[in-house]
């Protein structure tokens, strides 16, 4: 496994970082879920990221419990808060911060994690107040960095305009071979600011694995194959012409000794800007797959024949 260090932080992040999105949530049987987690940090993954709104609370809930033996210097944990918990719990004011902190680190049986972030920027609450809530948080020495998630140029200039408030030091993106969003604006202006991304969906929920074929049902054990973890998925993804390119990829990747997965993780951390790419596993098996992309250097030529391949279905 190779490390980069997150934006301007000191945290020092594994290229590759295992999520808890769908499949910690409830959508991975528990002995699964747990031997992915080991595997994990068998491999040399030691940034793991999660969210209080996935299965509200439910993964946060089994981190804790799996990591509770784990020397706490041997992971960092990164979860995030915005998206509604209750009725009325939500957004990112001052007291929702506090709140939502507070019980995440309940959860997780930890004192402190590594990088709290805003899962979405909160048009409902002014930017100052979050900030100087973030702030709060550091000093009080419940999180060590804060970072935000799916946040414009825009909006991240403006926390960096916030008088006293810490800086941001990484963004949460979905960026991938099929989705490339931030390579317009966000990756400049976070370049700027000294901002990381840990990009999620590397994998484009899976569609990037050449696990799913033109003209055939999705894999009943596939996240498009799940009834719980399947809702996300753009349609789009799965229809033939894409799906044909990606076919096309995995005779690219393995005249070059990759796995097709290998590749597309190896080509989102082509990108300097990318401190780690948020991968999910059902299987352990993946896991070894896909930390396998770390360190892994792409040829001008590769990365040319790919955009060839992909370039009719972006």
């Amino acid at each position: 496994m190779k490390y980069r260090k997150l934006g301007d932080s000191d945290l020092v992040v594994s290229e590759v970082s295992l999520g808890s999105w769908l499949t910690y949530s409830g959508g991975v049987e528990r002995s699964n879920a747990e031997a992915c987690v080991r595997r994990a940090l068998e491999r040399g993954v030691n940034l793991l990221d999660t969210a209080n709104i996935y299965g509200r609370g439910a993964a946060e809930t089994f981190l804790g419990e799996v990591l509770r033996e784990v020397p706490r210097k041997d992971y960092l944990l990164a979860t995030k808060l915005y998206f509604p918990m209750t009725d009325t719990d939500r957004g990112l004011s001052r007291a929702q911060v506090k709140k939502q902190l507070d019980a995440s680190l309940k959860r997780l049986r930890v004192d402190y994690v590594d990088l709290y972030q805003c899962h979405r920027y909160d048009s409902d609450t002014p930017l100052a107040e979050t900030m100087e809530a973030l702030t709060e948080a550091v000093k009080a020495g419940k999180t060590r960095y804060v970072g935000v998630s799916e946040w414009t140029a825009a909006q991240l200039r403006a926390a960096r305009e916030v008088p006293g408030a810490v800086r941001l030091v990484s963004n949460q993106p979905q960026y991938s071979m099929l989705y490339r969003e931030i390579e317009r604006e966000v990756l400049p202006e976070s370049a700027r600011q000294g901002i990381g991304q840990i990009v999620w969906s590397p994998l484009a929920q899976g569609v990037l694995t050449g696990k799913y074929l033109p003209g055939r049902a999705p894999p009943r054990d596939s996240r498009a194959g799940s009834g719980t973890m399947g809702g996300f998925l753009p349609p789009q993804w799965l229809e033939a012409p894409v799906l044909k390119a990606v076919q096309a990829l995995e005779v690219l990747a393995r005249s070059v000794g990759l796995t097709t997965a290998q590749l597309a993780l190896a080509w989102v951390l082509r990108q300097p800007g990318v401190s780690s790419a948020i991968v999910g596993a059902s299987r352990p098996e993946q896991v070894d797959d896909n930390v396998k992309a770390s360190g892994v250097v792409l040829s001008e030529e590769t990365l040319a024949a790919a955009e060839v391949l992909l370039r009719p279905v972006l």
